[in-house]
């Protein structure tokens, strides 16, 4: 019989397309060696043909693997004890011959004293979405044919070191998906040695080249034993040089193996590398990145004035950058910051989204960013588009000041042409055209509600192309109510009335914050009335003992079916039933139409309506509205009466109220918009996966929710035509799994440049976590840092850290004294609702949610914006 693949290959037999074969290491190293001018060390690859078979002559270990996989990441103990029994079988493992004979072969075209280095390759290594780096292990100037193949089997073993195995179960890989060649190539014994990224990995600028350069082997840079030199490179010119302190140096020992040593004084601070090196070196990196079509994370060492590459796999953690459709300058704000929406979306939810935005969005790492080019270079538009995003997120306005302050990024257009495609919506003639009407608000939303029931009626008749139209047409629709004047004035107007009494008690009686107190309960707010809805369902629920024990046990979807044979289950299905026909469309993150909803999975619900049970008195929902409603009339009169104190107070205390009352009138308003694209959202849902329904009976699609990695246009053609490549799906799902992981910048450069921006305040303590003030109020308790709303376990009291919260969560805000957040701005939801519940909070704390450690006792100022760790966990 014939084998198809041979144990053994050259490395020059290797490229790119024999990833299963030669693993990430090994096919790259093989594509090197193809690069006119780049030298790698010659070798060759053991290939997986080889271990797969080691694993099928040793049965033990598939039942080790069986077990293995069963384990879940907390189970350290037993992965430990499993992995090191499966580690212990292979190094054990006699190697057969015919593998054995094919390694001596090729061995034998060297020198009998020829050291090598034996290095691991995973076939789930060096990936554009998973670099797997140092998780199985190398073995460096290992001599002679029998330590040779004893390191092979050393390195086939580490497949299953402990920190391997947990790596993989993070990254969704399956033990049996990960097969494992080992690469073994000629020793170089270098004076310097370092590695080489071809974008910048602080901040991601791809055109600039970055060098770590140290004496010796680059394990002791890899191992952290020294302060290399770093070298910055852009356009083939030097831009930056930090010569660290090279202590310690690894060199190769004469009898195999390696050995660590003090490197001389008088050259631990010399330059590693010469310019000219240095130059020739990151010409060497841009060809390589050039080859490979995306920048490379690149090990080098320096021998005889020869650079010998020893590999090069993708940089995975560098953010997309939204657009590279031309050569010029473009700087990228995200639209997720200030809407506290920043994790990745999927295809289908981004078209959507999209048909409502009123500017053009660029895509990038599944997130929605705008082109603010053009308004930060007219000077008629620069200083209003700065305040504006601004106002919600301090951080942005800094990084963008950042940008414009170095001259030479954006240059500034001619006053002629200033406000030319500036997108900038205007709104200063909503706000002068507001009366302090409460029936407008009622108004508005008595019309969307209509809007919506008629859309629910046409869109049920419909099916197939038809389907979309409807949807189209609704859109239009909706984008236009968005836009509405009558609409934009409410919220506008409110917005206004907040800042001008702000500013003017501050002025008039010296108080700050004032329009947070007068926010309290305020009327139309349809999500903080969802809030409170949900300790109606918990009132309901609390005096039937036998439903509570029931749902403490809750794990399917269709809980409610069986809830009805539970005492009192009927009761409460129907409340749980009632609050969903209200506000079921909801669940995090709602702006991306493909997010399970609560009507999807009520179970999301369960958790929080028992914490409402057990952590909130019965009743709650009517006291703590009027107990807010209450504070904030209290707060008016005692404004009123001292601005009737002061010169001219009658005046003043007129106008006053003029604001307040459209505080009161309107500010609830603001949440409704969001409830209306919502509402719809669910009803296009709905009709889009009944139409994914047939795509999946016509075998067009595999599952239902294939359709969520299509655009809207995409979906719309699959059905129209019944035909589709589903690799496209394939392909989504995997960048789809990538850009979940990233961590999305505020403000990115068509450079892939992140820049950060910083709160300029003094007068702070000294450790203090710098955010947003968004909701006034100064208080101390236990920090929860919660990461997903269906995980939260808070007590009454508890103060919540998170990356960010929509109106899902604001559920949990009746169980916290507290709120700190990631992202967010003035006027998102979380900051909104805090006021309205009279909740301190500080939004906008970058890091927050690995700054604060779960536990830690804190305090939370919500008047001046920060935050203070007082005690451990």
């Amino acid at each position: 019989m014939i084998r198809e693949i041979s144990f053994v290959l050259g490395l020059r037999e290797c490229d790119k397309t024999q990833l299963s074969v030669a693993g990430g290491k090994g096919a790259n190293l093989g594509e090197l060696t193809r690069i006119a001018g780049i030298f790698v060390p010659d070798g060759f690859c053991v290939t997986t043909a080889a271990f797969a078979r080691i694993l099928k002559e040793n049965t033990a270990i598939d039942a080790l693997v069986s077990q293995l996989s069963r384990l879940k990441v907390e189970d350290r103990d037993k992965i430990g004890e499993l992995s090191a029994g499966i580690r212990r079988v292979i190094e054990e493992a006699t190697i057969p011959s015919e593998i054995y004979e094919e390694i001596a072969r090729f061995l034998s075209k060297f020198d009998d004293r020829e050291a090598f280095a034996v290095r691991s390759s995973a076939t789930a290594e060096d990936l554009p979405a998973a670099s797997f780096a140092g998780q199985q292990d190398t073995y460096l100037n290992v001599v002679g044919l029998e330590s040779i193949i004893r390191h092979i089997s050393k390195c086939w073993a580490s497949l299953f070191t402990e920190r391997a195995v947990v790596y993989r179960l993070q990254q969704g890989f399956g033990h049996r998906d990960v097969h494992l060649a080992v690469v073994v190539q000629k020793m170089i014994s270098p004076q310097v040695a370092g590695i080489m990224f071809t974008a910048d990995p602080v901040t991601g600028n791809r055109k600039v080249l970055s060098i770590d350069a140290s004496f010796g082997l680059g394990e002791a840079l890899a191992a952290g034993m020294v302060y290399p030199d770093v070298y910055k490179v852009r356009d083939g010119q030097m831009v930056d040089k930090k010569t660290g302190t090279k202590k310690l140096a690894i060199y190769t020992r004469e009898d195999g193996g390696t050995k660590t040593q003090e490197v001389e004084p008088a050259q631990q601070g010399q330059q590693a590398l010469t310019d000219r090196q240095i130059i020739s070196l990151a010409r060497i990196g841009r060809t390589i990145e050039q080859h490979f079509g995306y920048p490379q994370d690149i090990e080098w060492c320096l021998a005889e004035d020869t650079f010998y590459i020893v590999q090069s796999r993708p940089i995975t953690t560098l953010f997309p950058i939204p657009r590279e459709s031309d050569q010029e300058n473009h700087i990228y704000v995200s639209v997720g910051h200030p809407q506290m929406m920043t994790d990745a979306m999927k295809p289908l939810g981004l078209s959507v989204r999209q048909l409502i935005t009123a500017a053009p969005m660029a895509i990038a790492g599944g997130r929605m960013f705008v082109d603010v080019t053009q308004r930060l270079a007219s000077p008629a538009t620069r200083q209003t588009i700065l305040d504006t995003l601004g106002q919600g997120d301090p951080l942005i306005k800094d990084a963008l000041m950042t940008v414009l302050e170095r001259g030479d990024f954006i240059k500034s257009l001619p006053a002629e042409s200033a406000g030319k495609n500036s997108h900038v919506v205007s709104t200063s003639g909503f706000r002068t055209q507001l009366e302090n009407d409460p029936s407008i608000v009622s108004g508005l939303i008595a019309r969307s509600q209509a809007s919506i029931e008629a859309l629910k009626q046409t869109i049920l008749t419909k099916s197939g192309p038809e389907v979309f139209a409807v949807i189209l047409e609704d859109l239009q629709q909706l984008r236009k109510s968005l836009f509405d004047p009558q609409s934009m004035a409410a919220i506008m107007g409110a917005m206004d009335a907040a800042f001008w009494i702000n500013e003017k008690m501050k002025e008039w009686l010296g108080e700050i914050s004032v329009a947070d107190t007068l926010s309290q309960s305020v009327s139309n707010n349809v999500t903080s009335e969802m809030g409170l809805a949900l300790l109606d369902v918990a009132d309901v629920i609390r005096s039937h003992p036998a439903v509570i024990g029931y749902l403490h046990h809750v794990d399917s979807e269709d809980f409610l079916e069986e809830l009805v044979k539970v005492e009192g289950g009927q009761e409460a299905r129907e409340a749980i039933e009632a609050y969903l026909q209200k506000y079921g469309m909801r669940c995090a993150g709602e702006i991306d139409i493909t997010r399970t909803r609560w009507s999807e999975d009520p179970t999301i619900l369960v958790p929080v309506i028992l914490r409402n049970i057990k952590n909130v008195e019965p009743q709650a929902s009517h006291r703590k509205f009027e107990q807010g409603r209450r504070e904030a009339l209290q707060k008016e009169q005692t404004l009123l009466d001292r601005l009737r104190q002061l010169p001219d107070g009658e005046q003043k205390a007129g106008e006053a109220k003029q604001m307040i009352g459209l505080i009161r009138n309107f500010a609830g308003y603001r949440e409704y918009p969001k409830y209306d694209i919502v509402s719809r959202y669910w009803v296009y849902k709905q009709a889009l996966l009944k139409e994914a329904g047939e795509l999946v009976r016509a075998k067009v699609i595999h599952e239902t929710e294939d359709i969520f990695y299509l655009t809207f246009e995409e979906l719309h053609e699959a059905v129209r035509t019944h035909t589709l490549d589903y690799q496209v799906i394939s392909k989504r799902k995997d960048e789809y799994r990538v850009y979940e992981k990233l961590t999305p910048p505020r403000v990115i450069t068509s450079d892939g440049e992140i820049v950060t921006g910083a709160y300029k305040r003094e007068n702070l303590p000294a450790d203090a976590i710098v955010g947003l003030p968004v909701s006034s109020g100064v208080i101390e308790g236990r920090a929860r840092v919660i990461l997903k709303m269906e995980d939260a376990d808070l007590e009454e009291g508890d103060i919540l850290v998170t990356s960010f919260t929509d109106p899902s969560w604001t559920p949990l805000f009746l169980s916290i004294k507290g709120l700190i957040t990631e992202a967010g701005g003035l006027m998102t939801h979380g900051a909104v609702i805090a006021r309205e519940y009279g909740l301190p909070a500080v939004v906008g704390v970058e890091h927050a949610t690995t700054l604060i450690k779960d536990g830690q006792r804190i305090r939370v100022n919500g008047t001046d914006g920060y935050v203070e760790i007082l005690g451990g966990e």
